[in-house]
This record gives structure tokens, sequence and C-alpha cells, in this order.
């Protein structure tokens, strides 16, 4: 999927796939969302995420209703070191990205 904003362009076929999150939820679930962090070449973090009508990435659809979507949202370094925190991501994949301080 290829995605521009700002003047960049967000492409998943050629950035490196991060972390992918699936919210456990049956495919065709109306809360079933699937997410993937990515980094681009340049450094440049953004999320791929797909989901049902009452996931964060429904749609409106006709005058009331929600349908599926999918979109891309860029995200800045910080974004997507708490997005990885968030999401589960090994401890392993976020400290290959971002210096983390000792507790």
């Amino acid at each position: 999927m290829r995605y521009a904003s700002g003047g960049k362009v967000y492409d998943t076929a050629t950035a490196q796939l991060v972390h992918t999150w699936d919210s456990g939820h049956n495919a065709g679930d109306f809360h079933e969302s699937r997410e993937t962090l990515f980094r681009t070449r340049n450094g440049t973090y953004f999320v791929h995420g797909r989901g049902g009508a009452l996931s964060r990435w429904g749609v409106p659809v006709g005058n009331n209703g929600r349908g599926g979507g999918s979109a891309i949202l860029p995200l800045t370094d910080e974004e997507a070191r708490e997005w990885l925190e968030q999401h589960d991501a090994p401890v392993e994949v976020i400290e290959a990205l971002f210096t983390l301080e000792e507790a």
C-alpha cells in the first residue's frame, strides 16, 4: 500500500517491517484489527492498519453505516517507540531501534 502525506510517500512494499500486532478478534468481527509498524529507508516510521467497522480503522459508509477500512498513519520517533511498547513488541525489538534507560 502506498500513501502520500506532507510531500512524502509511505510504501509498505519498500519499508522495513518492524512489528505486527493483532487484536485477537476473528476475521470478519467488527472489532478485528491488525496493525504493522514500518520504518522507511530514511528512518521515518508509519503504521499500516486495517480493521472492522468498529475498530479504529473503520470508515463511514452511506448515511449512517460503518465498514471496515485501512490506512497508513505517519508516526514520530517517540510515537513509534510508544506504539511498540503498547503493542506487545519484544524488548529486543525496541532496544534495536531506540535507546532505553535502566529503571
